[in-house]
């Protein structure tokens, strides 16, 4: 096997000092400022670190520097001088120092940390390690990792890998054998040659998937295409590092391809007519490590730095030095990463560069200077080697090497002490903006056999997918971006299963069933009863058991095993699925014994055909019998009746309930019957109850809802048997009698004398109402009731009624001194004996002379009371009372009079109309049409025999006499033409004796033609729907 690259642990000799050329000076670079880092704090970190990547340059800031000689210098002396050639250069370096940190659980030293510290503050930094380790283990890996399969377990059996190459569609893998494996992305082989001897150091392959270029440590570069037998090598003599081939290498002719190694040429090699030819585009600044080539420009590293060639121009257009204190470039690999065609990243040892290629000022390049030229927009600094870099969306991909710690004392002859420590695990880092994102610890095989340039990163060319290949001598790992179950598995390794469930719940939705949500949610549900955490673990069920039947079942009996079943009975289904009625009995027989208000709301809201109605009716009866009327057994029970559909059964634990929508249920389920014989129980349970005395609308809710379900289902509860339990409580039975009465007074009949008395004791404002509509109580009794509570009113209007009318007026006159209710009954009455009465007593009390005057109206005469008026008595008011008499008297004469004036003149108006209606006349024509059916009114005689009636009206209306006639009336039998017949009578041969009054008898009957139609067709149909009674002509 071909010997491995040389060791990381030896030391280099000095790079010579070779002077530039006046067109090669430095154009762009970092500057001298280099980090604050020293050498050993660079070889002695730790693996696995998070933490933000400092940048040591702005943005956009173009650097301009003099290349100086890089030299061997003290340890103590690096800071100081990487200051001042800051300084010298005027270059603006940020000098924060990176701490070290605790990540993954391996611990790190901060070599910046004085040895004077107290014991107390490194306790501290133990705690604040401690914290942030616990804060990377909750922190999600971005990237995944997987060895490639296939055929490379076998190959890396045999031989080690040594760099890797990819396109679209394949990857080479060259090992250090000079083997070349041509694999699919999978792992399975293509092809496999060996175009070298030895190691191959770099492999390149073009965008077609055609051709491979590789170079060797043996001095060889092949070029050998996959598809055909054309194939190209090139034997240099000394040890080549790095090769590129041109953009579109299969499709040009040329061929062209640039290559270098130790002899610190650059070569490019061309394609012409005559073979190819070699151009050294460049040499003598030590080897050439790493050569990338995109668009017009060629990037390669060397001893000194990087360098860009534009081939467009054939000229060098800057280059970007390594630093002041770089360490030797064999040590540490260079990565060259063209980013697009104008921006280059190059990863070196600890730093990052992204160098921009821009159009120099036209100004400029008048001069003779390139039109290109590069700047540097941002520098970071890591705290590792970097084995290889990649492009990941706007971040980038850092393969980091930690170098292992060396011993104090190099100079040592302890054979210990001189041997090589192990080497570190290689990390993979993304580092965005300049902050480090994600580390992840890799796992290969043989690390710590291993140094920085044995590994290598490159990502896929695959469009749209981000895969990246990371290869070691005995390793070839497929890195990944994680995706959604990715971070649902990550959830669940750190038992963060509420996360993982509700992102499995987002991810089938989006993409159905992609993922076992149930699994997860069992898991879930599982860790939770493992915590004790039953609510949540019940409040789960619903959403990962699902129509499971078996499962729920299952999980039912686990919460009994723990003596949880509450717990999980809110969330218990009863449909979709249904379980089994054992489960549901089991579930009634617990909350019999231990929760009866939970039994009570599982009854109404489970329905029945889930379990046995019998056997919980049962329990519940005997539980009931055993506590002696509990309140809510007795509801429970009651439910259960309702819900077995026997409402009689439930009433009457209702009633004992006293539960406000009994009444409710007696009309919904006509129960009426079930109630006849309790109706002081209702009654009383209504009185009882605190209700909104708003809640009623009208007067049939006035007496409460027991009341008017009595007086609203009198068929099927008997007044007479309400009445009869009603009568131990009079007020209850007032309220029914007169909710009765207002619904019908035909049903109070029988108990009219009753209800007078109760009228007059608990509702006053209603006895009178009903002494003035009933005529079926007894008078005397009535009275009697009213006289023993000296209702004065009432008896009054009771002496009326009973004829003794003389009595009511003293009663008025004398309990009330009302003259004019006196008057009213007075007049009510009619009886001119009780006028006479009332004016006999007012002879003697002048102020009911004075109440009389201005209250007389048409049935008193005024002279005849101011004639009973004794002389010398003394009226107050007389005089006013006279005056208002008169003035009453002269209005009335005045009205009378208007009266008259406007009857006159209506009268001649009328007349006046009438008169001109008759004597007016009506012009018609045979093109007159009737007013109703508007036809003509007059058919021609040749074609019409008999005309059809007409008729005309005062009103001038000409309408036929069939249009005005009633359905059901016929017009009168018409009369010959008398005319007519009188010729044609054998009367006319005889002498005129016979014939002279046959003119008579023919007007007569015309006149009693027309008082025949006249009765038949009234008035005019035309007027009448307006209004107006015109009558025929």
């Amino acid at each position: 096997m071909p010997s491995r690259p040389p060791s990381t642990s030896q030391s280099s000799p000095k790079p010579t000092n070779i002077p530039l050329p006046v067109d090669d000076q430095p154009e762009a670079g970092p500057s001298n400022a280099s980090s604050l880092r020293s050498k050993k704090s660079i070889l002695s970190v730790a693996t696995s670190r998070k933490g933000k990547e400092k940048a040591l340059s702005d943005d956009h800031e173009e650097v301009e520097t003099d290349e100086e000689e890089s030299s061997d210098q003290d340890e103590d002396d690096e800071e100081g001088d990487s200051s001042d050639a800051a300084e010298e250069s005027g270059v603006f370096s940020r000098t924060k120092e990176i701490p070290t940190k605790r990540v993954n659980g391996n611990a790190e030293i901060d070599i910046n940390q004085p040895s004077g510290e107290s014991d107390e503050e490194d306790d501290e930094m133990d705690d604040d390690e401690e914290d942030e380790d616990d804060e990377g283990d909750d922190e999600e890996p971005a990237l995944k990792y997987s060895r490639l399969k296939g055929r490379i377990p076998e190959i890396l059996t045999k031989d080690s890998a040594s760099t890797i190459a990819v396109s679209p569609r394949v990857i080479a893998l060259g090992t250090h054998n000079g083997m070349v494996h041509v694999l699919t992305y999978e792992g399975a082989k293509v092809n496999s040659f060996r175009p070298h001897a030895a190691s191959v150091t770099c492999l390149k392959m073009d965008e077609e998937n055609d051709f491979v270029a590789t170079a060797s440590v043996e001095g060889r570069v092949v070029i050998h295409s996959l598809t055909s037998t054309e194939s190209y090598a090139f034997d240099y003599k000394r040890p080549m590092r790095a090769i590129a081939l041109e953009p579109g290498f299969a499709k040009k002719n040329t061929r062209a391809f640039v290559c270098g190694g130790m002899a610190g040429n650059l070569i490019m090699q061309e394609k012409g007519w005559l073979g190819y030819k070699e151009q050294i585009i460049h040499s003598g600044e030590g080897p050439i490590w790493a050569i990338e080539w995109r668009g017009n420009l060629i990037a390669w590293a060397n001893d000194l730095g990087v360098k860009i060639y534009d081939t467009t121009t054939s000229q060098r257009i800057g280059y970007i030095d390594r630093g002041a204190h770089a360490p030797r470039a064999e040590l540490f690999k260079c990565s060259l990463q063209w980013k697009d065609d104008h921006t280059l990243v190059i990863g070196w040892a600890d730093h990052i560069k992204i160098v921009r290629i821009r159009n120099r000022a036209k100004s400029q390049t008048t001069a003779g200077l390139p039109p290109l030229t590069v700047e540097m927009t941002a520098i970071y600094q890591v705290d590792c080697m970097i084995s290889g870099l990649a492009q990941f969306n706007s971040s980038y991909v850092v393969l980091a090497y930690i170098a292992p710690d060396t011993y104090e004392n190099e100079a040592t002859d302890n054979p210990i002490e001189q041997r090589r420590k192990a080497a570190n695990r290689p990390e993979l880092r993304l580092i965005e903006k300049g902050e480090e994102i994600n580390a992840d610890s890799l796992s290969l095989t043989n690390y710590h056999m291993y140094g920085c340039n044995d590994y290598s990163l490159i990502k896929s060319q695959r469009e749209n997918e981000d895969i990246f290949f990371v290869i070691s001598p005995s390793d070839v790992i497929l890195v990944r971006p994680r995706d959604e179950i990715d971070h649902i598995d990550w959830l669940i390794e750190r038992e963060r299963f509420s996360e993982a469930l509700e992102s499995a719940e987002e991810l089938r939705k989006n993409h159905g069933n992609a993922l076992d949500v149930k699994s997860i949610g069992l898991k879930y549900m599982n860790h939770l009863l493992a915590k004790g955490d039953f609510e949540q673990t019940a409040s789960l069920a619903p959403k990962v058991l699902g129509q499971d039947s078996e499962a729920w079942e299952k999980w039912i009996y686990t919460f009994v095993q723990h003596q949880q079943l509450p717990v999980i009975i809110p969330h218990i289904p009863t449909k979709d699925p249904q379980l089994g009625k054992p489960v549901y009995e089991m579930v009634f027989g617990h909350l019999l014994v231990n929760d009866r208000c939970a039994l009570l709301k599982t009854i109404t809201s489970w329905p029945t055909d889930i379990y046995d109605m019998n056997t919980v009716m049962g329990a519940v009866q005997g539980e009931l019998e055993a506590t002696k009327d509990d309140s809510i057994l007795l509801e429970c029970l009651a439910e259960l009746h309702l819900i077995n559909r026997q409402p009689a059964k439930a009433l009457p634990y209702f009633l004992r309930l006293r539960r406000p929508h009994v009444f409710d249920l007696i009309r919904e389920h006509n129960l009426f019957t079930a109630v006849q014989d309790q109706a002081l129980l209702l009654v009383q349970f209504d009185q009882e109850r605190e209700i909104n005395k708003e809640e009623g609308k009208g007067d049939k809710s006035k007496h409460g809802a027991a009341i008017e379900l009595l007086v609203d289902h009198t068929h099927s509860i008997p007044i007479d048997r309400v009445v009869y339990q009603l009568e131990e409580k009079p007020e209850y039975l007032y309220m029914y009698l007169d909710a009765l009465f207002d619904k019908d007074p035909q049903y109070c009949l029988p108990y009219s004398d009753r209800m007078v008395e109760l009228y007059a004791a608990y509702d006053l404002d209603r006895l009178m109402p009903f002494l003035r509509a009933s005529n079926f109580y007894d008078l005397e009794k009535a009275y009697e009731i009213c006289k023993e509570r000296d209702l004065v009113t009432e008896m009054v209007f009771l002496l009326g009624r009973m004829g003794n009318n003389k009595k009511a007026l003293m009663l008025i006159i004398e309990r009330l001194g009302d003259v004019q209710r006196a008057i009213d009954f007075a007049k009510e009455q009619s009886d001119e004996d009780l006028w006479e009465d009332l004016l006999t007593y007012s002879e003697t009390r002048p102020s009911f002379i004075r109440a009389l005057l201005e209250h007389v109206g048409a049935e008193i005469n005024p002279i005849r009371l101011i004639s009973r008026i004794k002389n010398g008595l003394e009226i107050p008011g007389l005089k006013e009372g006279v005056v208002r008499v008169l003035m009453g008297m002269n209005l009335q004469v005045s009205l009378l009079e208007g009266c008259q004036h406007i009857l006159n003149g209506d009268c001649s108006n009328l007349a006046t109309e009438l008169q001109a209606a008759q004597v007016g006349s009506t012009r018609c024509s045979s093109t007159s049409t009737c007013a109703l059916c508007h036809l003509p009114l007059f058919q021609p005689s040749t074609k019409y025999i008999n005309q059809d009636l007409v008729l005309i009206y005062l009103c001038q209306h000409l309408i036929h006499a069939a249009c005005s006639l009633p359905e059901d009336v016929e017009l009168p039998q018409r009369q010959g033409n008398v005319s007519l017949s009188y010729l044609l009578s054998n009367n006319t041969k005889n002498g005129n004796t016979n014939g002279q009054n046959w003119k008579a008898r023919a007007l007569g009957g015309k006149l009693s033609y027309a008082a025949a139609v006249r009765v038949r067709v009234g008035k005019c149909p035309v007027c009448d729907k307006g209004g107006r009674t015109n009558k025929i002509g």
